[in-house]
């Protein structure tokens, strides 16, 4: 037979009142009647489903997460990790995958009775989801926004250090005609990756070889290398903003007959899966997808409980991974 929170109430000698309030944690309870509860609920086993507490808070239980695409594993290790933490809370996950570059979408899925609050991902325009969301009175937060100084509480990578170190890298193999493809400018992530690449150089007293303009994408790291093939003018080493980009740097690299990184050292950024998987390895920036996912569950809770700050801003590290795809230079080696 089920065990129910009446069987509790019997077992304790309390009310029905009590056993929920006990379950839901409120600090109104007496120490003696919250001792009562548990000990009855521990000897008919009873555990109270996260539905049912989440009805006793008059909340959902289901946490909505929006973001631009699935067909990137960064977020996707985001996301899982997200969904994880939420899971061990008694939560629910709910994904929207917005289209476009507008911002605050969400009104068909993430409306107030719905949710119980909002992580958004990687928006292009944060602006209008935030409008939005204040609109509707659901707490949110922001994981890799794009406004430096936002009025949510929000987690962003230090991208500047992470276009640093990955300058410092290929300046410490050596190599002084160093490239730069950068990300769209639309993403502050973008700029601040090129930011730190600029400044390793200027502290070496370099200037880039070049800095191209590129998309998140293989093609615009292929179509950018190849140009340089066609001129016969091509770097020691070159940062792309990310490992797709790379990744199409050495694709066209293999297909002119030119290896990596005997002719050209290569460093992403993210640390797709590809990037282990393919030959060479790529040398990469990790984006630490798990400390950003838990770092965003343990905020968005606080938020729902009313004990989070607002302009609330956790800056977390990357890290430099060194694989296959960079080498000492070669004018060093002769």
């Amino acid at each position: 037979m089920k065990i129910s929170i009446f069987d509790v109430a019997k077992k304790s000698g309390l009310s029905v009142v009590t056993v929920s309030r006990v379950i839901n944690n409120a600090p109104s309870v007496r120490e003696k009647n919250k001792e009562r509860v548990l000990q009855a609920m521990k000897e008919l086993g009873y555990h109270p489903s996260a539905a049912a507490r989440s009805l006793a808070r008059g909340r959902t239980g289901v946490i909505g997460l929006t973001l631009a695409t699935l067909q990137d594993s960064f977020f996707d290790a985001v996301v899982k990790e997200i969904g994880d933490r939420l899971a061990e809370q008694g939560y629910f996950l709910a994904l929207s995958v917005e289209t476009g570059a507008g911002g605050g979408s969400g009104r068909l899925l993430f409306e107030e009775d719905r949710v119980d609050g909002v992580i958004v991902l990687s928006p292009m325009q944060e602006d209008g989801y935030e409008l939005e969301l204040l609109q509707k009175r659901i707490p949110y937060i922001l994981l890799d926004n794009q406004q430096p100084s936002p009025s949510a509480p929000s987690v962003v990578v230090n991208n500047f250090k992470g276009g640093y170190e990955a300058a410092r890298h290929l300046i410490g193999l050596g190599h002084r005609k160093i490239a730069h493809i950068a990300g769209p400018r639309a993403f502050l992530s973008s700029q601040d990756r090129e930011r730190g690449f600029l400044q390793a150089l200027a502290e070496e007293g370099l200037s880039p070889w070049s800095v191209e303009s590129g998309e998140f994408n293989i093609a615009s790291g292929y179509r950018i290398a190849e140009a340089w093939i066609a001129a016969e003018s091509l770097p020691e080493a070159v940062f792309a903003a990310d490992d797709h980009i790379a990744l199409g740097v050495v694709d066209a690299c293999k297909n002119a007959g030119l290896r990596v990184p005997r002719d050209l050292s290569v460093v992403g950024f993210d640390d797709q899966v590809l990037a282990s998987e393919l030959k060479p390895a790529l040398t990469t920036v990790r984006q630490p997808a798990d400390k950003i996912g838990r770092k965003g569950v343990e905020l968005l809770l606080a938020a729902i409980e009313g004990q989070q700050r607002r302009h609330v801003t956790v800056q977390i590290d990357p890290e430099l991974v060194v694989r296959d795809s960079t080498a000492a230079s070669r004018s060093t080696n002769e």
